[in-house]
C-alpha cells in the first residue's frame, strides 16, 4: 500500500487500544500512572524504559494529538500546552537567556509583542523588529548575540507574508533557531518547516479546534530543539489537559474538510468585500490585489480563513459597521464554524501604541474577519446590510 494521504492518517493515527477496543480514542482522565514494580518504575523515571509517567509530561491524549501535528507539519517531535500563547511564549523562553538577541517581523500577534517588549526585557533579553517583506535588509539587524528569528506569516491581523524560503536561508547564514507562528496557515496550507524552521507553533484553540470549545497551543520542530522545549514545560508546568487533547484530536479528524469551506468562504467574501464603495481595501492572500499574491500561491496551498478590510470612514464606520451586524460575531476569536468579526485597534492590538499599530497596517478603520461555515450567501447579506448602515 502507499503511504497514506495526511487527511487519511490524521483520521486513523490512534493511541493503543485498550482491552476493550473501543474505535474511537477513549478519554485518559488521568493526573498519574501506575507500574508493576518498582525496577520499571526506577527506568521509566531515568528514561531507560518508555513510558507514561504523569500528565504534566505525557498522557495517552495528548500524545495522539501531537502524533497527528508532527505528521501533518513533517515535523520530529513536540509538546502540547494548555493554550496558545503559552506555546509561544515556550518556543521562545525554551532556548533564550539574559543577554541574547531576538530579531522579529514587525507584524506579530498583540501578545507576542508584550512577551517581547514588556516581559523578555525584564530577564535581559532584547529585540529588534524587522520588516516582514523586506527580508533583503534583515542582515543589517543581526548582533553578534541574536539567537532567534520569529515572524508569522500570514500575519494577524494585518495579513503580510514572510518569504519563508529567503527567512529559511537567513536563519542558516546567522545560525539563528527559525521560529514560525503557523496559526493562521494551519499545516494544510503550509509547512514551515519544509522551507528551513526549526519550530512551528499553533494555537490549538483557533482553527485546529475549530468550534470555539477549548483552549490549547503545540510547538512541533527538531527533536533536539523540542526536548529542551519539553525540559522547559515539563517544569514549568503549561501542559495541555487530557480532556482538551482528546477533543483537539478528535478535531484533527475534519480539519481538512473545514479548511476547504473556510477558505472558499473567505475567498468569496474578499472578493465581495473588495468591489463594495464602503470598503477602502481588502487583503486577502489570494486575492490578486494581494500585494504578495505570487508569494501567497507559492508557498501556501489555500488563502486562509481570515480577510482583513479597512473602512473608508475609519474607526466610527467600524463601530457602525460591528453593530449593524445581525448574524456574524463580535468576539476577538477566530477560527470558529461561527463567523467572527473584530476591530483590532480596539481589542486584540488595543495595548499598541497607535504609532505601533499604524507600522504594521492597523488603521483605525481595519476590520479582521473570521469567515465561517455558515452558507457564502449569508455571511454575504450580513456584511451587505451592515455595511449599509456606514
Amino acid at each position: 500500500m502507499s503511504e497514506q494521504k495526511p487527511s487519511t492518517q490524521a483520521i486513523r493515527i490512534q493511541t493503543e487500544r485498550t482491552q476493550y477496543r473501543e474505535h474511537s480514542t477513549p478519554l485518559f482522565l488521568t493526573s498519574s500512572f501506575t507500574f508493576p514494580d518498582a525496577e520499571l518504575m526506577r527506568d521509566t523515571f531515568s528514561g531507560e524504559a518508555e513510558g507514561i509517567i504523569y500528565s504534566r509530561f505525557n498522557n495517552p491524549n495528548t500524545d495522539e494529538f501531537i502524533r497527528k501535528v508532527c505528521m501533518l507539519e513533517g515535523a520530529e517531535a513536540g509538546f502540547a500546552t494548555a493554550s496558545g500563547m503559552a506555546a509561544v511564549f515556550a518556543s521562545m523562553a525554551a532556548f533564550l537567556k539574559s543577554g541574547d538577541h531576538v530579531l522579529a517581523s514587525r507584524a506579530v500577534f498583540g501578545s507576542t509583542h508584550q512577551i517581547l517588549t514588556q516581559i523578555f526585557p525584564a530577564w535581559g533579553i532584547s529585540h529588534t523588529y524587522v520588516e516582514p517583506d523586506q527580508p533583503d535588509t534583515w542582515d543589517d539587524f543581526v548582533q553578534p548575540n541574536t539567537r532567534m528569528l520569529v515572524l508569522e506569516t500570514p500575519s494577524n491581523p494585518g495579513l503580510s507574508l514572510v518569504d519563508l524560503a529567503k527567512a529559511g536561508a537567513f536563519a542558516q547564514k546567522h545560525q539563528l533557531i527559525f521560529n514560525v507562528d503557523n496559526c493562521f496557515a494551519t499545516p494544510l496550507i503550509q509547512q514551515p518547516l519544509r522551507y528551513g524552521a526549526h519550530l512551528s507553533v499553533h494555537s490549538g484553540t483557533k482553527w485546529m479546534d475549530g468550534q470555539g470549545r477549548v483552549l490549547g497551543g503545540i510547538v512541533v520542530g527538531d527533536a533536539d530543539l523540542i526536548d529542551k522545549l519539553i525540559f522547559f514545560c515539563r517544569h514549568t508546568g503549561p501542559a495541555m489537559s487530557p480532556f482538551h487533547a482528546w477533543l483537539l484530536s478528535k478535531s484533527l479528524e475534519t480539519l481538512e474538510v473545514r479548511m476547504e469551506r473556510h477558505c472558499a468562504n473567505a475567498h468569496r467574501v474578499a472578493a465581495f468585500l473588495e468591489e463594495h464603495p464602503a470598503v477602502r481595501d481588502t487583503r486577502y492572500p489570494f486575492l490578486p490585489s494581494h500585494p504578495q499574491y505570487d508569494l501567497a500561491r507559492r508557498q501556501m496551498k489555500m488563502g486562509g480563513g481570515i480577510v482583513a478590510f479597512e473602512l473608508a470612514g475609519g474607526i466610527q464606520a467600524a463601530i457602525r459597521f460591528l453593530n449593524s451586524l445581525r448574524l456574524c460575531s463580535l468576539s476577538s476569536n477566530l477560527g470558529d464554524t461561527r463567523t467572527i468579526v473584530t476591530h483590532p485597534a480596539t481589542t486584540t492590538h488595543a495595548k499598541l501604541t497607535e504609532t505601533e499599530r499604524l507600522a504594521v497596517g492597523i488603521t483605525p478603520g481595519l476590520v479582521r474577519m473570521s469567515v465561517g461555515l455558515e452558507a457564502v450567501e449569508d455571511i454575504i447579506a450580513d456584511l451587505d446590510q451592515a455595511l449599509q448602515q456606514v
